[in-house]
């Protein structure tokens, strides 16, 4: 499972931008087209945030839909997976959303 290892390095990253100070809510962007799956990410995020400036804190997770343009016809297509293909039959797609991992927000505690 390589969401512990993605969620140890998010747990990382917020703590270090945190310093000494409680980490209230983390807001997550994960794209359904990343292999990233967010409840995993929800089980391992409370084990990993344990004796850190994160325990406690609230993991918001926002799933990003996969979009794409069509190199082909130039429409937008809704991808539900890597090999979608576009209306027009065609799968020479430019993606431009879905692979995302982006920690959006962070709230701390009131100094």
């Amino acid at each position: 499972m390589h969401e512990l290892g993605i969620t140890q390095n998010i747990v990382a990253i917020v703590s270090e931008h945190a310093g000494s100070r409680p980490v209230r809510r983390v807001q997550l962007e994960i794209g359904k087209l990343s292999a990233i799956m967010p409840d995993a990410i929800r089980f391992c995020f409370d084990i990993v945030a344990k004796d850190t400036v994160l325990e406690g804190a609230e993991l918001e997770i926002i799933e990003i839909a996969g979009q794409a343009r069509c190199n082909s016809c130039g429409q937008s297509v809704k991808l539900e997976t890597m090999v979608t293909a576009c209306a027009c039959g065609s799968r020479d797609l430019e993606r431009f959303s879905g692979e995302e991992l982006n920690i959006k927000e962070m709230e701390l505690e009131a100094a």
